[in-house]
């Protein structure tokens, strides 16, 4: 691919850095273009350990062991020592900000994220306080990179002070992080409604792709999600109400509620996470959030987390309970996703239409998600991953990322100002209706290509999908701010779409910008992975090696070995040549051909330089 993770990962640190902190006077400045909060907050320091924690050449928890780049790039927060340090110090701060001082209660409220049916609409100060599911992932992440990095950088130092502070970060990182699994278990919602009820014919509608009867097709879709069904019986902590699931004119859907649904149950835990805040969110799951409560679910499972254990035995068991939601709403997502038999798909029917009747190419975009999670659990076939490939390619499409825009295109909403989601219940809370603003379209797009691209087996569409995500690479590089305090961070729409002039932004969106870091930090997995290995190839490389060795044996025979000193030490670095041939065949077998193409070379050097020796004789 033509992006280069690396250098745009240490771009980023280097703009974040000149961004928010302030040598002068040694502290964090928080906040962007919204006013801080415990999202964008969190978004803001990710942007640093996400790359820290989940990319092994931009480790910062071992000091005798951080790159050169690194340190130039995040210079004015000090040396290889002092970064870690300055680091601790600022995430206390965080950890602090977002604590009741009273209570000691972590706060998970959505502040200034929040907003109204329209600019008028303002939230009141009760509902900008109430929890939501994006703080509870993003505190998940932050916790456990946090955690992470606290248990490794404790063994490089001595410092009396340096380790208490350590003991202190750790502890109130592991209790936000156990709050938060405990906010996710109390925000999954498990949605029953009638066939006949407007969610039931909007789902029928996405699913019934050949047009067939409608009683047939709940029947199907019934047999298709009997056994999720059923697994719900097993989920006992905060599920909600499962009841009627066996009805023949019932269906169901599932995932997680933008915050804490209301006459959620209170989750018995002996972590002491302060108070658990009744909720009013409304029985229904919405696929951002969905989406968002998955990925940081799945970190809770990563090997970095198991390898440097990471989790108490408390979180441990309320992460087997996420878990099971987890793997529950994958399954149910992937079957509906990929429901039929016939020749389309209900996700290759664009644009998605959610039950509650909401249409938009971004709802299409966090289902491939949901469903890329699940194929590659079911079946995750090359053929089906090719397929949820072809969504994007028409997404970018129709997100005007790959094709120009038409005046006053309605495709340029899905970037600015984004996709406004209605949060019922929160009315309940005082106060009109919130809404929710997503805006990740560019970046979404980006990190779904790369992942998928990532679990292909096959070269020529893993190509064609990195390739694509070089289009979208571009797109985003227009949008960087190019001037002022927000230089060379995100968003910048005009700068993509000059039709949105009116909207310049002058302050860098942490939001937006934490999406990309995210996106580069996968692609830099994907880079970091083994070659991808092709069967055609490792035959040829076995066929060149098998010559080869052969061949090389043969002039042994003749007594290449004992004539002079230039022939022994050719004989000599073909032996090593053969032997490193040898080693990476397995996993690199096209470098394993490059290398028997070279001894097969050098053999007939050999044998054509005795051959003019005999004939000059």
């Amino acid at each position: 691919m033509r992006m280069q993770p690396r250098q745009e990962l240490l771009d980023i640190w280097r703009a974040v850095v000149k961004t928010s902190w302030r040598p002068d006077e040694e502290r964090w400045e928080w906040g962007g273009l919204y006013a801080a909060n415990s999202i964008g907050d969190a978004e803001q320091l990710l942007c640093l350990l996400m790359p820290a924690s989940q990319v092994d050449v931009f480790g910062l928890d071992q000091p005798d062991r951080t790159g050169e780049e690194m340190l130039v790039a995040l210079e004015s927060m000090g040396g290889a020592t002092e970064v870690p340090r300055r680091l601790i110090q600022v995430l206390i701060d965080y950890y602090e900000r977002y604590t009741d001082a009273d209570s000691g209660t972590p706060v998970f409220a959505g502040g200034s994220y929040f907003g109204g049916a329209t600019e008028a609409d303002e939230p009141s100060d009760v509902q900008r306080a109430l929890d939501i599911v994006d703080s509870f992932a993003m505190a998940v992440t932050l916790s456990l990179a946090t955690i992470g990095f606290l248990r490794v950088f404790r063994n490089t130092t001595r410092r009396v002070d340096v380790q208490k502070q350590i003991e202190r970060l750790e502890e109130m990182a592991s209790t936000r992080l156990s709050a938060a699994m405990v906010g996710l278990l109390r925000s999954f919602s498990v949605n029953v409604f009638d066939t006949n009820s407007l969610f039931g014919r909007n789902i029928l509608r996405m699913v019934n792709q050949n047009g067939a009867p409608t009683r047939q097709i709940v029947a199907q879709l019934q047999t298709e999600l009997r056994q999720t069904a059923a697994s719900f019986r097993e989920v006992l902590i905060g599920s909600g109400q499962v009841s009627d699931l066996d009805s023949p004119d019932r269906l169901f859907e599932c995932g997680w509620s933008w915050g804490i649904v209301k006459d959620a149950p209170l989750i018995e835990t002996d972590e002491k996470i302060g108070e658990q805040r009744d909720g009013v969110a409304e029985q229904a799951p919405y696929l951002y959030f969905t989406v968002i409560a998955m990925d940081a679910i799945e970190d809770l499972f990563s090997e970095r987390t198991r390898v440097l254990g990471l989790l108490n035995e408390e979180q441990q068991r309320l992460s087997r309970a996420l878990q099971l939601r987890s793997d529950l709403t994958r399954s149910y997502w992937a079957s509906v996703a990929t429901f039929g038999s016939g020749a389309q798909w209900p996700i290759e029917d664009i644009p998605w239409r959610t039950t509650d009747g909401e249409e938009s190419e971004y709802f299409t975009l966090q289902v491939t998600s949901l469903a890329v999670k699940g194929l590659t659990q079911k079946r995750g076939a090359d053929a089906e991953l090719v397929r949820i490939g072809t969504v994007l390619y028409e997404l970018a499409n129709r997100g005007r990322i790959t094709r120009r825009p038409t005046l006053n295109d309605p495709a340029l909403t899905l970037h600015e100002p984004g996709v406004r989601l209605s949060l019922n219940g929160s009315e309940d809370a005082g106060g009109t209706k919130m809404t929710w603003l997503v805006k990740e379209y560019g970046p979404l797009l980006l990190q779904r290509l790369v992942g998928i691209a990532g679990l292909l087996s096959d070269a020529k569409q893993r190509g064609n999908l990195l390739e694509l995500a070089d289009r979208v690479w571009d797109h985003l590089v227009e949008r960087r701010h190019r001037h002022g305090a927000a230089t060379a961070l995100w968003d910048q729409a005009v700068g993509a779409f000059p039709e949105l002039d009116s909207r310049r932004q002058e302050q860098p969106s942490w939001y937006y910008t934490e999406r990309v870091v995210q996106a580069l930090v996968v692609a830099a997995n994907v880079i970091d992975r083994p070659p991808l290995r092709s069967d055609r190839m490792t035959a040829i490389a076995q066929e060149l090696l098998s010559e080869a060795e052969h061949l090389f044996d043969r002039e042994l025979m003749r007594g290449s070995a004992a004539g002079g000193p230039v022939l022994e030490e050719t004989v000599r670095q073909i032996r090593a040549t053969l032997r490193r041939t040898r080693e990476v065949l397995p996993d690199r077998p096209g470098t394993a051909a490059v290398l028997a193409s070279d001894v097969l070379r050098r053999l007939d050097e050999l044998s054509a330089g005795r051959q003019n020796a005999i004939e000059v004789g």
